[in-house]
């Protein structure tokens, strides 16, 4: 057998299959995931298996569960979040969409965590449209309020300013604001007590 004919008839076969592969589109994986935008629109049908990001409470109680929201076919699914707190025996104990109508005026959950003590959940978010890129807005659900409330009404109405916090004991918590009011070159750290906090805020209304 010729060896030499064998390869001139194999190299066509195996450059054609190379080419083919090079210019196959990427995975229908990739199009679920990552909150990004998509130049194209995907199928309608794509991205149906969904996973929730569940963070259970270090005490075990409560259950915070992050979902995408999945309106826009031109983005990944998670690029708008609505989160639901439950209570270890499956109770729903409230919930909130930070969905968009059109799926780019929303936001979506960047970064998440429990306060030591298991009596708040702190969440940072991103605008999916890309609006004032600089902000990121934080909640804090209160375990005993079931109440989830404004980060920054508990620094004066100032914003946030990264999306990492860390907390620095039972529940105190600390983020990043701006020194000066408009001056989005200069943060400084902000510590808040949650306790306190709550304890300070207006009732919520019926």
């Amino acid at each position: 057998m010729d060896c030499r004919t064998n390869r001139s008839r194999t190299l066509p076969i195996l450059l054609t299959a190379l080419a083919t592969f090079a210019a196959a589109p990427a995975r229908a994986d990739d199009q679920c995931s990552g909150h990004q935008l998509l130049s194209t629109p995907r199928a309608e049908t794509s991205c149906q298996s969904f996973t929730a990001q569940i963070f259970v409470s270090p005490d075990q109680a409560t259950h915070a569960v992050v979902l995408p929201s999945d309106i826009t076919l031109y983005a990944s699914p998670d690029m708008e979040s609505r989160i639901v707190f439950r209570s270890s025996a499956g109770v729903t104990l409230t919930s909130q969409d930070y969905s968009s109508p059109r799926g780019d005026n929303g936001y979506y959950i960047a970064n998440a965590q429990w306060s030591p003590d298991s009596q708040y959940f702190v969440f940072s978010m991103i605008s999916s449209g890309g609006h004032s890129p600089w902000s990121y807005p934080m909640k804090v659900y209160s375990v005993k309020d079931n109440r989830i409330a404004n980060f920054s009404d508990m620094i004066s109405g100032n914003p946030t300013v990264s999306a990492q916090f860390q907390f620095s004991g039972p529940h105190t918590v600390v983020a990043s604001t701006w020194k000066q009011t408009g001056d989005l070159n200069d943060s400084v750290p902000v510590t808040v007590d949650l306790d306190a906090a709550f304890a300070k805020l207006p009732a919520a209304p019926n």
